[in-house]
């Protein structure tokens, strides 16, 4: 029961994470590093963003298995096609509904889409169940360098920003604003989620059993 429940956080998370992508594309404020760095490749190198994600994720396993000494976490290419497909249907259900054109429409839809990128990435990387090949990397580094996660996202973003500079990837005020925002957020929502699902998962399943005459 216990499983099956946080394989449902699993799915709910990457939904709230993939939310708060589609509102951060919309607000075309500019892409977060990685999601440029991947829009550059595509432009310079050629093949689709999806196929470019894919590409990476298996680079990022790779790396991940050598920093960790451990067999490669195959499973974080599962969460990448989710991601993928999420991100694709949040943007076809939100085309028509929020398209921002004032300046300051376009904060505040790119401000609610870093807030549920947190709150979404905080969810399901909680379930321990196949994280994103960047997440994975992002508590690796924190667990090596005895950091917090503040310090260990920002530091993966800046890579992957001098990365997606270089390719000429679509770089804007959103993206600064993921660099120093995006790992604050996510670990101030990681204590606050983790309270919540060990609230939720050991919440008794049965009801009580009452005496029978």
């Amino acid at each position: 029961m216990i499983m099956r429940s946080r394989y449902v956080f699993y799915v709910i998370g990457i939904l709230i994470l993939t939310l708060g992508i589609s509102f951060t594309i919309q607000s075309d404020l500019g892409k977060s590093p990685f999601d440029a760095l991947l829009v550059g490749l595509s432009k310079n190198v050629g093949l689709t963003v999806g196929s470019w994600e894919i590409i990476i994720a298996l680079i990022l396993i790779c790396c991940n298995s050598f920093l960790k000494r451990q067999k490669p976490e195959v499973l974080g290419l599962l969460t990448a096609l989710i991601t993928g497909i999420g991100i694709d249907m949040w943007l076809f259900l939100l085309h028509n509904l929020i398209t921002p054109e004032l300046w300051y429409s376009k904060v505040v839809c790119f401000g609610l889409g870093l807030v549920v990128i947190g709150l979404g990435t905080a969810t399901y990387l909680h379930t321990n169940f196949a994280p994103i090949p960047v997440d994975r990397l992002t508590l690796i580094i924190q667990e090596l360098t005895r950091t917090n996660l503040f310090f260990s996202r920002t530091f993966i973003y800046l890579v992957f920003l001098i990365m997606a500079m270089m390719l000429n990837g679509p770089i804007g005020v959103g993206t600064l604003l993921t660099v120093c925002l995006g790992g604050l957020i996510l670990n101030y929502f990681m204590p606050i989620t983790e309270k919540v699902l060990v609230r939720i998962l050991t919440r008794p399943s049965t009801s009580p059993n009452y005496d029978k005459d």
